[in-house]
């Protein structure tokens, strides 16, 4: 019982943590456009877009802090989701 007792506190106490990192006070960040062979320092991803269901290449994003803690935006292309050969 004390067992199931510290898991559920322990548990509430992760989520309190993660949810109260959410005062990002830093400006939004312009695209950075991939291209191949670019070297990338991500030390953390933050956030990345869907990838949509469709046929073809879509844009996405993904958002990242490299080893200096700043906060980067990339732009890069991938195939779709819709595609199905059979």
């Amino acid at each position: 019982m004390k067992t199931l007792v510290v898991l559920a506190l322990s548990s509430v106490c992760g989520v309190a943590l993660a949810a109260g990192d959410t005062t990002d006070t830093t400006p939004p960040v312009n695209p950075q456009q991939y291209t191949y062979g670019m070297k990338l320092d991500i030390a953390r991803v933050i956030s990345t877009t869907q990838v949509p269901n469709e046929c073809g290449v879509v844009p996405m994003q993904m958002a990242y802090e490299d080893s200096a803690g700043q906060r980067h935006v990339l732009a890069y292309s991938v195939m779709g989701n819709g595609c199905s050969n059979g």
